[in-house]
């Protein structure tokens, strides 16, 4: 998604839907001063024609997430949105200049007077004002969470943006109306898709891995946006992020037994593993890692079989990490170690040893690819992980609800 220009000084990134297309226009008269909504031009000179601005003129019950709009083909140079009290409210334009987006939701049950000045779809000066009154806060809200911390962790450079929807998710009738409230921009920058895997999770990613370095800032414009069925978005998420300067990945090849590791494309160490054996093989793809635990307790209970069942078990490990949702992950196995590199044991992670489970630990990062090859099964459950990367640039594309 692209990013936004700024129109006023304390412009900031956001984004809003925009309620109605009822038109309300105002103009200038012979002293430059402005007269009511509809009231026409004065005599003498070259004066700004009536723009059309919405939401309407005395519109109540307006969303907290609105954008400041105007008719098709007309431009705008100057949007200004304040208070009752004259407090002005920072934004910005849409990237496609087709609207105005409050920097916050604004606030419940308050009027605000929005003025724009541009050019009509004529090619002429042209100038517009508008007032209306927000909402009443809602009780049905639709909570969000974002897979990344604000200002502290740096990323490996296959992290996407992870978004993760409550309260329902969000269904396909409305999954248009919540990625355009979605907002990536990237230093240097670098285009990116939304890609949904189901009603609650979607992802964003750039063509290729990001750029080693590159700084992230991520608002989630959701605070106030109508969903359909009496439901809103509940709030506003904003993230800074950052991506490594260090390129690292991992490869893990079913057909060697073996874990390569490389770091800015040379390779800095080799483990042997054990697979997922013949009955429960481990998935073949791309993944990312999700998380890293240095301890955790691996329980098969928690997918349905219990542990003292023939297949079951309840393990304290060490050194792991995450590469889908219904648990298969890199980490430590002691009790493998004689069939690693040789055989496939595990019930679907990729096992190695204590000491190379420790070195891969304290080697990767959150948001560091991993492909795993040759075990004939595929991870083919959208969703089950972070799978931006497991599939082509055209197929992600198509995961997006907006045009391309």
């Amino acid at each position: 998604m692209a990013g936004m220009r700024t129109v006023t000084p304390r412009a900031l990134l956001s984004a809003l839907l925009v309620v109605s297309l009822l038109l309300a226009g105002c103009s200038d008269d012979k002293k430059g001063k402005f007269k009511e909504p509809g009231s026409p031009q004065g005599g003498g000179g070259e004066s700004a024609a009536a723009l059309a601005v919405t939401p309407a003129a005395d519109a109540t019950d307006v969303a907290v997430s609105v954008e400041i709009g105007w008719p098709q083909g007309a431009t705008a140079s100057s949007v200004k949105l304040v208070d009752a009290a004259g407090a002005e409210i920072p934004g910005a334009l849409r990237s496609d200049g087709t609207s105005w987006v409050p920097a916050n939701p604004l606030k419940y049950t308050t009027k605000y007077t929005a003025t724009v000045e541009g050019k009509a779809a004529d090619g002429k000066a042209a100038k517009g004002t508008t007032s209306f009154t927000t909402m009443a806060r809602p009780g049905n809200r639709m909570g969000a969470q974002i897979f990344m911390a604000d200002n502290i962790t740096t990323y490996g450079q296959a992290m996407p943006v992870v978004v993760e929807f409550r309260n329902g998710g969000v269904p396909k009738a409305q999954r248009a109306t919540v990625e355009k409230r979605l907002f990536v921009t990237s230093d240097p920058p670098q285009p990116g898709v939304w890609h949904w895997d189901s009603d609650i999770q979607v992802e964003y990613r750039p063509q290729e891995y990001w750029q080693p370095g590159t700084k992230l800032n991520v608002r989630l414009a959701l605070g106030g946006l109508p969903l359909g069925d009496g439901r809103f978005g509940e709030t506003d998420i904003t993230i800074k992020a950052a991506i490594d300067k260090t390129r690292r990945s991992i490869v893990v090849d079913d057909a060697t037994k073996t874990l390569t590791a490389t770091q800015d494309g040379q390779t800095v160490f080799t483990a042997p593993v054990s697979l997922g054996k013949p009955e429960n093989p481990s998935f073949s793809g791309k993944f990312v890692i999700i998380e890293r635990l240095e301890k955790t307790v691996f329980d098969s209970g928690t997918y349905g079989v219990p542990a003292t069942s023939p297949d079951g078990y309840r393990t304290d490990i060490q050194y792991a990490e995450r590469l889908t949702w219904d648990g298969q992950f890199i980490h430590a196995a002691p009790w493998s170690v004689a069939d690693q590199g040789k055989r496939n044991v595990s019930h679907g992670c990729v096992n190695v040893s204590l000491d190379n489970g420790k070195k891969i630990y304290e080697w990767l990062r959150v948001g560091d690819p991993v492909e795993v090859k040759g075990t004939g099964r595929k991870n083919d459950k959208a969703g089950n992980g972070w799978t931006a990367w497991d599939m082509s640039w055209e197929e992600f594309k198509k995961g997006s609800a907006l045009p391309q």
